[in-house]
């Protein structure tokens, strides 16, 4: 089985084996799986069997990118323990070393269809690219677009004196009424109109000379652009046939030896597979698993070197599969495995108590404990809003006026009247509402305060996680200052500006904002026994007495 099955390095005989697989989308990483994923980053460290600059040594050539890695634990047939390893998409050189099983689907096998298809595309993108560039082309092009202007230009003229002409005519049908007869006035009256009717056939006259003329002087364009219209919608064809055949050639196995391509596993004709499906790791190593006969144990990713633009990944850090791409293709290999339950759908605000700090007719404010829904979820009901509905059955309004992350604690204000809410919302949407949170993060920061500025949007591809887009994201600005550093940690205040979902846990994690995530953070730094980030102050105009407001709670951490 050449290197692939790789045992321990480090003894593990006394380390007991999990009773379940690891649950792939929320875990804590097994022992076992810690040993292995040391072992991997050792042979990372020192290894020359593929060149990839991993951003890790600024000596190094190329595009700095990093990498995702997988190990998974497996029992072979004799009841050998060992390791498999995997790294996501492709390295820089393409080369497939023999450390790390092999991918799904090996689509750049010399002579495969895909090479001959990206050959075709490719052939495709080199004449288009000679046509847009053609002199010829270039110079009719420009031709056009002044041509176009001229015209336009032109008739917008002509529209201009005719409107003119028409105030004219109705000045001197206004002003002939006073002075003229009937007879001299209707006489008035026909030429104006004939006026106007000769204004109307030259606008169209002029109109029908220059669509003539685009049209003469535009013919070897249209050759052209043709010719390129053509070429895209040949291209997009063969792209498409690629892509499908590409869809057909990735079939995944599960412990029952079903096989199921990634068409079949994403059935949806308007949907088609996320782009990089089964380049993942975790698909690659149940794969060799399941055709190799070999059990698996337990699984862990982690990222190696540095972390891309948009997302958030840390060097060394532990991440779970991601849900776009990953959990159809696992639900499918997984199935009749049992696997460690599902955290996620663990309602941990069951036993805690829902404190209100201030209560009156129209407002109630309550100190949100941390993993506490705001409102109801899609698996959990349990919420600040479910409780509050329960103890004023009769209240009238929408209640909630904002919302906090689950994992957030702190201050929330809810409303008990329609009218109420409407002027907090207004409140919140005009930003007056001045607003506090306290962080302790996980490393000591060198700057005193500062404002961070990262639009962001919805990771697509790994829902609920939040990117950072300088294109499509919506505006996220956030401002702060030290409150003190401690044992290698810095507690901060956060004044977000913007409410953007995840924003202060992305601004304070990723390498464009703090580059120093939450303590706690288990989407963008690590898992501990809470994320230690809570919304301490919060100060407002009153709904009814317009009197300012204001409360500030102390977190526990």
């Amino acid at each position: 089985m050449k290197t692939y099955f790789q045992p321990f390095a480090t003894p593990v005989s006394k380390i007991k084996l999990p009773p379940k697989f690891t649950f792939p989308f929320y875990y804590e990483p097994h022992p076992l799986c810690k040993i292995a994923v040391n072992e991997v980053q050792e042979y990372l460290k020192t290894q020359t069997d593929f060149d990839h600059n991993f951003g890790l040594d600024a000596s190094k050539k190329g595009l700095p990118i990093g990498k995702m890695f997988g190990v998974l634990v497996v029992q072979n047939k004799q009841n050998g323990i060992g390791y498999v390893a995997a790294f996501s998409g492709k390295l820089a050189d393409k080369s497939l070393p023999e450390k790390f099983v092999p991918p799904v689907f090996n689509m750049r096998t010399e002579g495969s269809f895909y090479i001959k298809g990206e050959t075709e595309i490719d052939k495709i993108n080199s004449q288009l690219g000679a046509l847009k560039s053609n002199e010829q082309y270039l110079t009719l092009k420009k031709s056009a677009k002044k041509l176009h202007k001229t015209i336009s230009e032109s008739l917008e003229n002509q529209r201009k004196k005719m409107k003119a002409a028409k105030i004219e005519r109705k000045l001197s049908k206004k002003n002939a009424v006073a002075i003229l007869g009937d007879l001299e006035y209707k006489t008035l009256t026909k030429k104006l109109m004939q006026e106007s009717y000769n204004d109307q056939f030259l606008y169209k006259e002029l109109h029908e000379y220059y669509d003539s003329k685009i049209k003469k002087n535009g013919k070897e364009l249209t050759v052209l652009e043709d010719k390129i219209t053509a070429l895209k919608k040949e291209r997009k064809e063969k792209s498409n046939f690629l892509q499908q055949t590409l869809f057909s050639k990735y079939a995944f196995l599960n412990q029952q030896k079903e096989l199921k391509n990634l068409l079949d596993i994403f059935d949806n004709p308007t949907i088609k597979p996320p782009a990089g499906s089964g380049e993942c790791s975790a698909p690659k190593l149940l794969q060799f698993a399941f055709a190799n006969d070999l059990k698996p144990i337990a699984m862990a990713e982690f990222w190696w070197g540095i972390s891309p633009n948009s997302a958030i990944r840390k060097h060394k850090n532990y991440y779970p599969a991601c849900q776009g791409r990953c959990k159809p293709i696992l639900t499918h290999m997984l199935n009749g495995i049992k696997m460690d339950d599902n955290l996620l759908l663990e309602n941990l605000a069951e036993k805690q108590e829902l404190r209100i700090i201030y209560e009156d007719d129209v407002l109630v404010a309550v100190n949100k404990p941390t993993e506490f829904l705001s409102v109801p979820g899609k698996e959990i009901n349990d919420s600040v809003y479910t409780r509050i509905k329960e103890k004023y059955p009769d209240a009238t309004g929408p209640l909630i006026v904002h919302r906090l992350d689950m994992s957030t604690s702190g201050i929330l204000l809810l409303t008990k009247t329609k009218e109420a809410n409407k002027v907090l919302q207004s409140q919140f949407i005009n930003r007056t509402i001045k607003k506090r949170y306290i962080a302790l993060l996980d490393g000591n920061l060198v700057k005193n305060n500062g404002t961070i500025k990262l639009p962001l949007r919805v990771d697509l591809d790994d829902r609920p996680k939040q990117l950072v887009d300088f294109e499509n994201g919506k505006n996220a600005e956030t401002n702060w200052e030290i409150i003190k550093r401690e044992n290698g940690k810095t507690r901060v205040y956060f004044y977000p500006i913007t409410g953007r979902t995840h924003q202060l846990r992305v601004h304070a994690a990723h390498k464009y904002g703090l580059n120093t995530p939450i303590v706690g953070d288990d989407l963008y730094g690590n898992k501990t026994n809470r994320l230690h980030l809570h919304a301490e102050f919060i100060e407002f105009l009153h709904p009814s007495t317009n009197e300012k407001m204001s409360f500030r709670v102390d977190p526990e951490f």
